[in-house]
């Protein structure tokens, strides 16, 4: 059994992260800026989850953290998440993702936790050259949000160098499932369609991207937490396929018949018709690294996925 500190545990993947860590056995501190009711489920069902709210932008809180658990492991996902988020508050993404990141790193110098697993991005890559792009594709970022991410394995690399620490970031692209807070795709037509509403996506049709589904997220998490001896410190997680909006559309009418769901032909972009942000060639991951290093098989495609959202 092993104490495990994860940072973000009452977001999307943090939550469920904290579930299956607490459902193994593990010892979990589930840090994070408030308690969700997702968070406060699991801390109800689990006596070996401890919730700490504090800010991990506040050096000192994170230093007390520490100091009283004594992670062996940092699983780290809090973070000011998307391209549309970072955009409008550039500030705010830059002191929580790399700020709070750097704490991170300082308390796991001071106090011996050698170890973390960062949840990082796609993002990271900035505009895909290929259909398919493995882990050393060139990495060129062009919003906060992709630079904020690509700057945290930066520094997790100069601590590598500098101090011994194994920082190791999971390349994670469009991660969706039933409790996905915000309002994107795949979950926007799959929503629509069992809420028997017309949606229309007025952005790419044509726009081709991998997408995750949480549980394979959370598989690779805990390989990754898991993993003795990395032989690499990235590793892309998706499905290997991309797939269109057009053919999201189509599935999600397929999995529920009668619905009404469209796709305008314009360029995609992030966001909705009120505010919305350029959206660099996406394309699907190469996960031939992390199949072949950590064992990952991931058990949803696209269609497998939206088919967990029916009742």
């Amino acid at each position: 059994m092993a104490h495990i500190l994860v940072t973000g545990a009452s977001g999307f993947v943090g939550a469920a992260v904290v579930a299956a860590l607490a459902a193994r056995g593990d010892q979990v501190t589930a840090f994070d800026v408030a308690l969700s009711p997702a968070l406060q489920k699991i801390a109800a069902q689990h006596d070996n989850v401890r919730p700490v709210i504090g800010e991990v932008t506040e050096c000192p809180t994170v230093m007390a953290l520490f100091q009283a658990d004594l992670p062996d492991c940092v699983f780290h996902a809090a973070a000011i998440v998307g391209v549309v988020a970072s955009v409008r508050t550039p500030l705010r993404t830059f002191a929580v993702n790399v700020q709070g990141s750097i704490n991170l790193f300082e308390a796991m110098r001071l106090f011996g936790t050698t170890r973390m697993v960062h949840m990082s991005s796609e993002e990271t890559y900035g505009p895909f050259e290929s259909p398919v792009i493995n882990e050393d594709h060139p990495q060129n970022p062009i919003h906060p949000y992709g630079v904020s991410k690509l700057s945290v394995e930066h520094l997790g690399r100069g601590y590598r160098e500098q101090y011994g620490l194994e920082v190791i970031h999971l390349r994670a692209i469009w991660v969706y499932g039933p409790d996905l807070p915000r309002a994107r795709v795949p979950n926007t037509f799959i929503n629509a369609a069992m809420a028997g509403e017309a949606f229309h996506q007025p952005f790419g049709a044509d726009f081709v991207c991998d997408h995750t589904y949480i549980d394979d997220v959370v598989d690779l998490a805990l390989l990754a937490i898991d993993k003795e001896n990395h032989a690499y410190d990235a590793y892309n997680v998706g499905t290997g396929q991309g797939v269109s909006l057009r053919q999201i559309a189509e599935i999600a009418a397929d999995l529920v018949p009668g619905a009404q769901l469209s796709v305008g032909n314009e360029p995609f972009r992030h966001g909705d018709a009120s505010f919305n942000v350029e959206c660099v060639q996406k394309g699907a991951l190469d996960i031939s690294r992390a199949r072949d290093a950590l064992g990952y098989d991931p058990k949803y495609d696209i269609r497998k996925g939206l088919a967990t959202f029916l009742p």
